[in-house]
């Protein structure tokens, strides 16, 4: 496999061909947000806070989803993308019922953090208040509309890791929401294997185990580092 060479915010980068912008910056240490991003599983370019400027494109591009090319010279930090970025977290914040001081992922929700990391302290959007509702009909575990960002984690880790596709993305535009089998309640998938990756992969606390509370809600990263190669390494335990 060919070898690409590029420059992000200036530093010179060789990756292997077929790589993101994303894997590219990573390896060169930039940080660069992320939301729908999960390592493991096919990315969509859906929460758009990975943006950032190609020389000679006048579009900005999402860079989970752009590949590297030779001589390419990325910008990932000028303060259109900075604009961007926190527009996007605000426009996130307005459209849901995000109430952190109540959420089970108070603390340890990425949402809260790229919040922090792109300096927003308010929205300057008119906040809907959606009328969502809470399913907590599965044994285990609930889902809370409120809180969900429409990153399609759950559903790409569902689909491409545990196989078992009990999720999907219902309706367009704002009516959009997150259906479990064929729009049942959660509890009456049969599909559904309580495996809990989606609870590890939400990064907001809008997927949850029930008996958690304010704060509690702690997910386990190395779990599904583990299943991401499983199969390939033949690591199953059983």
């Amino acid at each position: 496999m060919s070898v690409k060479t590029l420059k992000i915010d200036g530093i010179d980068i060789a990756i292997e061909e077929g790589a993101t912008v994303l894997d590219a910056a990573r390896q060169a240490g930039v940080p660069i947000p992320t939301l729908c991003h999960l390592d493991g599983v096919g990315d969509i370019g859906a929460c758009r806070l990975c943006l950032v400027e190609v020389g000679g494109s006048r579009r900005l591009l999402p860079a989970c989803v752009t590949e590297v090319a030779e001589g390419m010279e990325v910008q990932t930090n000028t303060p259109k993308l900075q604009e961007y970025r926190r527009m996007t977290v605000e426009l996130l914040f307005s459209e849901g019922n995000h109430v952190c001081a109540v959420c089970v992922a108070n603390g340890h929700c990425e949402l809260q953090d790229v919040a922090i990391q792109v300096g927003m302290d308010h929205s300057r959007f008119t906040y809907r208040f959606p009328d969502r509702g809470v399913d907590v009909s599965h044994e285990q575990f609930g889902i809370d509309h409120n809180r969900c960002i429409l990153c399609t984690r759950c559903v790409r880790v569902c689909d491409e890791i545990e196989g078992a596709h009990v999720w999907d993305v219902a309706q367009r535009g704002a009516a959009c929401y997150i259906v479990s089998g064929l729009n049942q309640p959660w509890g009456e998938v049969d599909a559904c294997t309580s495996c809990g990756k989606c609870v590890d992969a939400c990064p907001t606390g809008a997927i949850f185990r029930k008996g958690s509370t304010t704060g509690e809600k702690e997910r386990d990263r190395a779990k599904l580092d583990f299943l991401v190669t499983a199969r390939e390494k033949h690591e199953w335990t059983r």
